[in-house]
Formats: C-alpha cells, structure tokens, sequence
C-alpha cells in the first residue's frame, strides 16, 4: 500500500485516532525544533527515522499492531513474518514482573563493614520511609521503595571497604530514573550516619534484573517448511544456531544484537530509554560469569520447536519523551495504551520474534538473500529514482545482482527512454484464469470449472533493433531472445520459428497486472498476449483456435503436462466447463445467472505449477486407486458446482468449495499461509474458500457476494495481498 492508504487502514480498524490520521498525513506528529531545543543542549536540528509497524502479532490471545522506529532493512518485515508463523500455532505467551528498578548508594568505610551492613538492614523500615517520603503520590499509585538490599566490595586501588545498599523501587508506569536518584540522595545522609562511612555514589543502576519480561511460542514442524527446506531441517538448523551462541560468545554477541534489533526499535518508538535496555540485556546475558545468547530454542516430546526468552525489561509509558513527543503518544494509542507490564511483555516478545526471523533466515538460505530486496529499494531511493519506475528499477537490481546506486540510474534512464518513445502498436490482452472446481483431478480426466481474470496480461510488440528482444518493465527482464535458453527466451524462441519470425527485427514488450508464479494463469496469460500481438504487428492471420493451440505448446514446454485449461482461458476469456475425453479437450461455455464476488488471496510463496502436477502424478502412480477415488470425489464436486452456478444458488456453491480445499488439503497441496487465508475469508463471511491452481503456495480464493471488501480487508492485515474479480 502507499503510505496514505496504511495510515486510512490503521485508523479504519480504529487503531488511529482521527487526529492521530491528521497528524501523520501532515507531519505534524514529528518532533519540532522548538520542542528538542528544550531536551537537550546545543540544538542544531531535529534527525528523523523511519517510523513504521509489524503486523500480524498475537500475544496472550491479545491482537496487536506493533510501531517500530528503524532504520535498518528487514526487521519490519521479518517480525511480521515471525508473528505471521507463530500466530498459526496459537501467537506468544509473555508476562512480565513488576516494574522494579534498583538505585545504588555506595558507602566507603576504612573497617568493619560488615557491621556496617547488620545496622542497615536493622534500620530497612527508617530507610523505605525516608525514600517513599520524597515521592509520596508513587507510593499513592501502589509503588515506592520496597526493599533493600546490602553488598560488600573491596575498593581494588585504595583497598578500602564498599558497602553498597541497593534500594529497590516499584515505579508503576514510570520510567522512574529520576525518581529513583532522588531517593538514592535523599537517603544518602541517613545510610552515612548509620554506617559510618562516607557517601559517595547514589544513583539507579541499568542492570534491571529485578524487572524480567519472558516470552514463549511454540511453532510446529509443518508451519517451519518452505523455502527448500522441510519443517525438521529448519527446527533443527534454528536449534543447532542457538547452541552456538549458549556457547561461544562470539556468535553470542551477534546472536543478542539480532534480539535487540527489534526490542530497540519498540523502544525509540514508545520513547523509552533504549540504551539502558541495550545495557541491561548484555549485562544480564553473562550473569553467569560468560557472556551467552538471551534466547533458548528445542524441541518438545511433539517434535514442535519451542523458543522463550527472559530478558531485563524495564520501561516506561508515563513521563519522559511521551509528554513532548507526538510520535510517542500515537505510538502507545496504536498499542492500545498499554501498562508499563504489558508494554514490557509485548518488547519481550518482539526480542524473540526477531531472534527467530534471523535465526531462520540463517539456517535457510541465509541472511544475506533476505536483505537483498530491502537494499536494493534502498539503493533505488539514494539513486532518485521515480515513483513511476521504483517497482522495476528495484526488480532490476535484484536481477542483475549488482545493487549499487549507478546501476539504478542506468535502469531508470533506460525505462525513461524506452516509455518516451511513441508506442508503434497496440497493447494486445489476455485473461488470466481461476480455477473455481477442479484443479488436478482434471489432469485424470474429469472436469474443472474455470473462470477469466480479465485484462491479467498485456503485450505489444515494435518492429525495432537488432535481433529479437524481450522486455518486461514489472520484471526487470531485458534480454535477447535465444533458442538455446532456458525458460520464457527459449519457449519463445521456439514459437517465433514456428511462426517463421525469427529472422526479425524486434522488442516485445509485457505488461503483467497478477503476480507470477501465484496459480492465477499468468504464463498462459503471458503467451496468450504475445501471440496476439505479434498476430496484429506481422498479421498472420490467426484465430483464437490457433492462438489458443501456440500458447498450449507454450504451456507444456513451462509445465510438462498441463491440463489445457489455462491457455484456453486466457485466449476466450469465458466462464467454462474443461474435461479431457479419450485425450481429446471438450470445452463447454458456462452461464452464470448473476455475477460472481471473488477474492483472491495471494500468498506471496511462489507455486511451480509443473513440481505440484509432478508431486499428485507420483503419488497417483503408487497408489491409482486411492488417488482415482479422490478425483471422482472432485469431480462429482465440480459437477455439483456447475448446476449451482447456473441456478444462482451461491450458498451451495460456497459449501462445494469448500468441500473441494478439503480434498486439495489431503493431496498435501495446501500450506500454513493457504490455510491461514481460508480461515480468515470464512471467519470474515465468505460463503465459501478454497486454494486455487496448482496449491503449494500461490493463491486462494474465496466467494464472497456480500462482503468482499471486508474479506479483502482482513487479509491485508494479515500482510498478505490480494486481488478482487468480479465474473459475469
């Protein structure tokens, strides 16, 4: 989304106050020169930080939108996508202790110190008096000083005795540094006359290991899979990765910064102290004598990886930068306004969310191809690229593998060239397709129901250059056309000889409007567009039945045995009924009586089409009779469904489909975020949901003639996309 439509969704799921709205869209919430040059001295200017938010967090069954202010690539989206996984399995538990907060007063004695520390300790009531008198309305809140404490040190130059008293303090909502270095010196005279030494320190100490925040998930196996990688590959790789930084303090230290790469950003955003938290968490880190991680991931009897964290966590929601900052303030309303013990809870939980997204990222395919996209929009903005041309320039970059701000400039100049031409032909379009009913078992014979995405795909080709060329803006492809390549250049290749063009001159242009590789048609769609406008360029004069008949080839050279239903909907753009009959394609068009309200949900997990087809043909050749009983269930699904569609009974509809994902689940084509879309369609008001396509990724879709935006809604703010269709 832009940046003005985030802000509309957070204020319409009532998250952001309308002034709150009116603030951000004007700026008006960052902090003025005239506010900071109260804060500190020597104000020059006021320096600014991305301010954004995680989605998608579930903690103690409690919703959450988490603010972060960062600067560093990745972590927003990676706490999304951590929160995403751990809310499949049930979200986060956290708690966290009172908000105590420790202040030091150090006595310096020449002898007997332990005497010194019997007399303290006698006179704890006298003690807690004085230092709650000084902050009366604390203790009215139900905190103040609660207790003390007393050490003894040796001073190591003079050898002199130290006797420290530790006062411990419960600031309620506080922050409470001030308050507790008042009460340090407010007693600093009554500890030297009871000890007999001298006073020299009396301040609150960062090692907040009396205030703990503590947060546990539980992720099963089949949530961890993808990427390559199985759901015991990557529990076991996270698990070996926090091995290594219990034990050596070297990976120890990058493995606690990762931690704190989100705990930080929650705590610039709520405008706590980050520093003495940063303080806290590596001094409590090596409490044991030897510095180690903060985090602690196994397995439990089920096989599920289990991950917890306890760290110091001692924060603020009164007081402080929250009465002078009006970013703060939106940012606790955005939280819910929560406590000071909630608000810890919820950064405890950020720390290990985030530990689990490098983590995983690291025991996959490492971090380093997680950053790549971030930095290249990165590059892209220092470059000055145009809005028109960021999406493609950043998709070139990724392409060419040389992220430097040059190579933007050379992609954007080359986009600015190529579109200020006058365009020598028209766009040429081409449907993309949805599979309502039917998906796989089509392949063995029964039949499917597929409808049109309209306008998925546009083409155009000029008569210009040298050689045969492909351009696709979306994509950052820009490439020769060659026979002996791999993927779209060779399958072209192959289909301009066919057609005798490949002695021309030219660049084919494409314009996708669906994602690729998300089981929507797209490379049906894709040739479907092709064809056509190398028809209208060269006129060759084909049909839909030719054209329809090219894009097939195309379709079996991307995916070995498809069905035939794509490039057919991509070419007639018509509702239809597909079955292959003794290996012949019988197409019937479909009436329907009113207009059907879809929602696509897009997982953004590439589907290969051809590897599913490939993974249902193996288990089918193993078991035929297993497998063929579940495709006559499908089928006779899919013919229920067309008598629906032509009687306009949706509701019946709806509960076919809905049967029909149940059949597709135990093909073992579904995955946790398919899965994660269909409940949220359904428990929005879908009459029914289903993936669609080839499934292992890819794309849902859900039937909604009521309430699409509402369904649509949802799952944004799940962080996924989606696509709104309307057929008939």
């Amino acid at each position: 989304m832009p940046v003005s439509e985030r802000i509309a969704a957070l204020h319409e799921r009532g998250l952001l106050s309308a002034t709150d709205v009116a603030q951000l869209v004007s700026a008006q919430h960052q902090l003025t020169v005239n506010v900071a040059d109260k804060m500190i001295e020597n104000v020059v200017g006021v320096f600014g930080l991305p301010m954004g938010v995680a989605l998608n967090f579930l903690i103690n069954n409690k919703d959450y939108v988490i603010p972060l202010v960062v600067e560093e690539p990745s972590i927003v989206a990676g706490l999304s996508g951590a929160a995403r996984m751990a809310r499949l399995g049930g979200g986060y538990t956290a708690s966290a202790t009172d908000p105590i907060l420790i202040g030091q007063v150090q006595a310096v004695l020449d002898n007997n110190p332990e005497q010194a520390m019997a007399t303290l300790l006698e006179h704890k009531a006298e003690i807690l008096a004085l230092a709650n008198s000084l902050h009366p309305k604390m203790v009215a809140r139900g905190g103040g000083a609660m207790d003390i404490e007393v050490f003894h040190h040796h001073a190591e130059q003079d050898g002199r005795h130290m006797v420290v008293l530790h006062l411990l303090v419960n600031t309620c909502d506080a922050m409470g540094a001030n308050l507790v270095n008042t009460m340090c010196e407010g007693i600093a005279g009554l500890v030297e006359s009871l000890t007999g030494g001298k006073v020299f320190l009396r301040i609150l100490s960062n090692l907040t290991d009396r205030a703990i925040a503590t947060a546990k998930v539980v992720i099963p196996t089949a949530n961890l899979e993808g990427k390559g990688f199985s759901g015991e590959q990557v529990r076991d790789g996270i698990i070996l990765a926090n091995d290594l930084a219990l034990a050596d303090p070297y990976r120890a230290a990058t493995h606690n910064k990762g931690i704190m790469n989100g705990v930080d950003a929650v705590a610039i955003a709520t405008g706590n102290d980050w520093r003495a938290i940063e303080a806290a968490a590596h001094a409590y880190a090596a409490r044991s004598g030897r510095y180690k991680g903060l985090t602690r991931w196994y397995k439990n009897p089920e096989g599920a990886l289990v991950g917890e964290i306890e760290i110091p966590m001692k924060v603020g929601t009164v007081g402080g930068s929250l009465e002078s900052n009006p970013s703060v303030k939106i940012n606790h309303r955005l939280l819910g306004s929560p406590d000071a013990t909630e608000l810890a809870s919820i950064m405890g939980t950020i720390g290990l969310a985030q530990n689990f997204a490098a983590l995983r990222a690291l025991s996959t395919n490492g971090i380093q191809q997680n950053h790549m996209n971030l930095h290249a929009r990165s590059v892209a903005s220092s470059a000055g690229v145009p809005d028109e041309h960021f999406e493609s320039v950043v998709e070139g970059l990724i392409e060419s593998g040389d992220i430097k701000v040059w190579k933007a400039q050379e992609i954007a100049k080359n986009l600015s060239r190529r579109i200020a031409q006058p365009e020598a032909g028209e766009r040429y379009a081409a449907c993309g397709k949805i599979i309502l009913l039917g998906e796989h078992a089509v392949v063995y014979g029964r039949p499917a129901i597929a409808l049109p995405i309209p306008l998925a795909v546009e083409a155009m080709v000029r008569r210009e250059g040298q050689g045969i060329n492909i351009v696709i803006p979306r994509w950052g492809l820009e490439q020769p056309v060659h026979a002996n390549t791999q993927g779209l250049s060779g399958i072209l290749a192959k289909i301009l000889k066919d057609l005798d063009l490949d002695r021309e001159n030219m660049t084919i242009e494409v314009f996708p409007h669906i994602p690729r590789a998300m089981g929507l048609g797209g490379s049906s769609a894709l040739a479907v567009a092709i064809l056509r406008a190398l028809d209208a360029q060269f006129d060759l004069g084909m049909d839909n039945s030719r054209i329809n008949e090219l894009a097939y080839e195309c379709e079996k050279a991307a995916h070995g045995t498809p069905s035939g239903v794509d490039n057919t909907v991509a070419t007639y753009g018509t509702p239809l009924r597909y079955q292959q009959v003794d290996g012949k394609p019988i197409f019937r068009d479909l009436r329907l009586t009113e207009p059907l309200q879809l929602v696509v949900g897009i997982t953004g997990r590439e589907s290969l089409t051809a590897d599913t087809v490939a993974q249902v043909r193996n288990a089918w050749t193993q078991h035929p009779d297993r497998y063929n009983s579940i495709f006559d269930q499908i089928g006779s699904l899919t013919e229920a469904a067309e008598q629906a569609l032509e009687q306009g009974k949706l509701g019946d509809l709806g509960d076919l489909m809905n049967l029909c994902h149940g059949y597709l689940n135990a093909l073992q084509l579904s995955t946790p975020e398919l899965e994660e879309l269909i409940h949220i369609a359904r428990a929005n008001g879908a009459l029914g949901a289903k993936l669609t396509g080839g499934g292992g990724g890819g794309s849902m879709i859900a039937l909604c003639p009521d309430n699409p935006d509402a369904v649509a809604q949802a799952m944004q703010a799940a962080g996924y996309e989606t696509l709104s269709v309307t057929v008939g």
